[in-house]
């Protein structure tokens, strides 16, 4: 089912099966931006839990003309985010450092977060290629290795190589434009 259909069926009051649903289709990635953000299990947890109640709470207010589903809940999970950021029981006593003060300025200003769902999102996607689709890009993008050298290092023709760039780029697109408007 769509996530903008799943909200439509939360904001009507359909609490079990469209939150069920939307918890499953975004708790492991509010999950992982929480770990990534906050640093900590607990507070990683905290933030898919407070992400819902709000969402819960707030799920009347989605307007799919103004964003995608996915562009709400992650907006939710930023406020939600910064706020667990900000509350002082989230810190050891000790005082903040420049890199935890850096930290919260990066996450406030949603910087950080977007970096984050972004990489989320995008290995989601690269998960959907092929396996031969996915290493090609990966050692591309991830070890900045040429086209000749990702042959050598797989022993592959070049052309192989190539089309496998082309073919992978241009089903990576069609996973992520599909994403969006599932969103």
């Amino acid at each position: 089912m769509e996530e903008t259909e799943l909200m439509r069926r939360l904001a009507a009051g359909d609490r079990d099966g469209a939150a069920g649903a939307l918890y499953d289709r975004f708790g492991p990635r509010l999950y992982g931006v929480g770990l990534r953000l906050l640093g900590d299990r607990g507070l990683a947890e905290e933030l898919v839990q407070e992400t819902f109640v709000r969402l819960w709470r707030s799920a009347g207010r989605f307007d799919p003309a103004r964003g995608s589903a996915s562009t709400f809940v992650f907006t939710i999970a930023r406020r939600a985010a910064v706020d667990l950021h900000r509350r002082p029981s989230s810190r050891p006593l000790a005082e903040l450092d420049e890199r935890d003060l850096a930290r919260r300025e990066a996450l406030e200003s949603g910087d950080e977060f977007e970096h984050v769902v972004l990489g989320l999102e995008l290995r989601e996607a690269l998960d959907e290629l092929s396996e031969e689709q996915r290493s090609v890009l990966e050692l591309h993008y991830r070890e900045d290795l040429t086209q000749q050298q990702i042959a050598e290092r797989l022993g592959l023709p070049l052309g192989t190589v190539k089309s496998r760039t082309l073919y992978g780029l241009r089903a990576l697109k069609a996973e992520l434009a599909r994403r969006d408007a599932d969103g």
